[in-house]
């Protein structure tokens, strides 16, 4: 595998095409400056977070310790990654009429009762 270096990571366009197929922009989530600073630095804060690569100037180190949440925010790229990260690790909406199926009971009487209502004339 090639080594990666910053100026390759700040040359890639950071997706999602899993949680975002049609772009940070379209989502709705994310206002055009945040799309952007994702797209231009999440290659690169991702390979930090990751350990891909080692962080090697201030910079860097601070992209690590805000996405990390040692320390507050202060560029726009590490607020909208910050951003980017709550909304795919957000807990999956359950269903209110839960998850099961239909399924047949045995009856006190020993007959099959069904979870189906029967029409009656």
């Amino acid at each position: 595998m090639a080594s990666l270096s910053k100026e390759v990571l700040l040359n890639r366009v950071f997706s999602d095409s899993k949680n975002y197929p049609y772009g940070f922009s379209r989502s709705g989530d994310f206002s055009i400056a945040e799309s952007r600073a994702l797209s231009e630095y999440g290659c690169l804060i991702a390979a930090l977070v990751d350990g891909e690569i080692a962080p090697r100037d201030e910079e860097d180190f601070h992209f690590l310790n805000a996405a990390k949440g040692d320390c507050a925010p202060q560029s726009a790229a590490e607020r909208a990654w910050l951003k980017y990260q709550k909304r795919i690790n957000r807990p999956k909406a359950g269903s209110i009429y839960g998850t099961r199926k239909n399924s047949v009971t045995d009856d006190a009487e020993g007959e099959m009762a069904m979870d189906i209502d029967e029409d009656f004339d």
